[in-house]
Order: C-alpha cells, then structure tokens, then sequence
C-alpha cells in the first residue's frame, strides 16, 4: 500500500494533467468512451509507479505513460486496421469555443454549418494518418509539447519528430485539398 507522501506525490504530477491524458488518448482511440478507459488504466500505472518518478518533466511523463497505455488497450480491443472517430462533437464544441475568440460577431447558421462540415473533414483526414504521423501531430498542434517533449514522450529523436510532423501536416493539406465541401473525395 502506498503511504501518502506517494498520494500527494501522485496528485501533484498526473492530476494536472488529466485533460491532456484524456485529449491525449481520444485522439488515439478515436472515442471518448475508450479513452476513458485508457486514461483510467494510465492513471493506475502512474500511481504505482510515482515512486519512479523522477521529477524532471511531468507533462511528458504523464503523456508517455497515457501513450504506452492507449497501445496496450488499442493492441487489446481493436484491429491494428481499424480506425474510428467516434466523438466529433467534443472536438467540434473545443473548436467553437477556441474559434469564438477570434470572431466578434456572431456566426451565421450557414457559417456554422460550414464550419462543422470543416472540423469533420479535417477530423476524418487525421484519422486517416498512419500512426506515427497522427500521434506526433495531435502532441504537437492539439497538445502544444514542444519537439523535445514528443521526443521524450515517444523515445524517438528529435530529427524524426521533426519530420513526422512535417509529413503529417504535408498528408492533411493534400488530403484537405482533394476533399470536396460536405466530407465527399
């Protein structure tokens, strides 16, 4: 049993971070119901392994830890082929409210019609990335890790992340730009 210099211990480093575990393992489970199981299970390996800890980059440590335990529940209950997006609507009302920043007037029901369509489109051609590709885009534009901290949380080097990132970006604007308006190739 742990002692609770190990409980406070687990409470100041995963517990500010759990928004980014969830947004973490949604983007690489593709549903919500999913990532809460994941998240779960990566909050068990952290609490007993706090002691392990050791104090550099909790952010990293939080998200590696979140990384190997989508993995091992995704090498569990899905086939490597299968990928889905279940819930677009957090991700929608995510872009809505950060989008509502740089709007002043209120949007039109055709503006946020188009924008849904959008966010849909540019959700369904992320899905799409091998996952690599997606893994290190969703760290660092939805995440905001900087190279170092993907680095560190999917031990590849620095070089590599570099340009999986720009071969993610370079995939969604071809992607992007052969889509249709409304989701149709």
């Amino acid at each position: 049993m742990q002692n609770k210099d190990e409980r406070s211990a687990f409470d100041e480093v995963f517990l500010p971070y759990l928004p980014e575990a969830y947004r973490l393992a949604q983007w690489l489970a593709g549903s919500a119901s999913d990532a809460e199981d994941i998240v779960q299970e990566a909050a068990l390996r952290a609490f007993r392994g706090i002691g392990g800890f050791a104090g550099v980059n909790a952010r990293a440590w939080v998200l590696t830890i979140v990384r190997h335990a989508a993995y091992t529940w995704l090498g569990k209950n899905r086939s490597a082929s299968l990928v889905m997006v279940d819930d677009l609507e957090a991700v929608e009302q995510k872009q809505s409210s950060a989008g509502a920043a740089f709007e002043q007037a209120p949007q039109t029901p055709e503006a946020e019609l188009i924008a849904k369509a959008d966010a849909r489109r540019l959700e369904a051609a992320i899905a799409e990335l091998p996952v690599p590709f997606r893994e290190t885009l969703v760290l660092r534009d939805v995440q905001g890790l900087d190279y170092r901290e993907i680095s560190e949380v999917t031990k590849v080097p620095i070089g590599t992340v570099m340009s999986r990132l720009a071969r993610a970006r370079r995939r969604l604007i071809e992607r992007i730009g052969t889509d249709k308006p409304g989701g149709a190739p």
